[in-house]
């Protein structure tokens, strides 16, 4: 996991690169779900505010919302993982991300994000 990525307390991440915002959820999460077999994403243009289910992924476990970190509109999704969602389990799969998105997000949006070294502390 990227150590520049800020997380939520319900597992997404967010990340900025470059002038977009990658969003996904943690290796905690998918640890947590087991077997990812379904993830269904937004359409390009959607937008969404802070907290927002963006997302559903299901495991052999169970179904689970995804929410927006921050708020944003959807520039791209990652095909890969809607074609291949067992691609979200195989730990040297490096593209995990869901969706990039464009933010015009203030720091109050920031503000109840933690580092990726605090989520490991609080998850451990």
């Amino acid at each position: 996991m990227d150590e520049n990525m800020l997380c939520t307390k319900t597992h997404e991440y967010v990340v900025e690169k470059g002038d977009k915002y990658e969003v996904g959820i943690t290796d905690y999460a998918i640890d947590q779900l087991g077997d990812i077999v379904f993830v269904e994403l937004p359409e390009v243009g959607s937008e969404f505010s802070k907290n927002e289910v963006f997302a559903t992924i299901e495991s052999v476990k169970a179904a689970s919302e995804i929410y927006m970190p921050i708020s944003g509109k959807v520039e791209e999704i990652n095909e890969e993982i809607v074609n291949s969602p067992e691609l979200l389990n195989d730990e040297n799969y490096e593209e995990k991300w869901f969706i990039k998105i464009s933010s015009d997000a203030d720091q109050v949006e920031f503000a109840d994000l933690m580092d990726y070294s605090d989520y490991k502390e609080e998850v451990e």
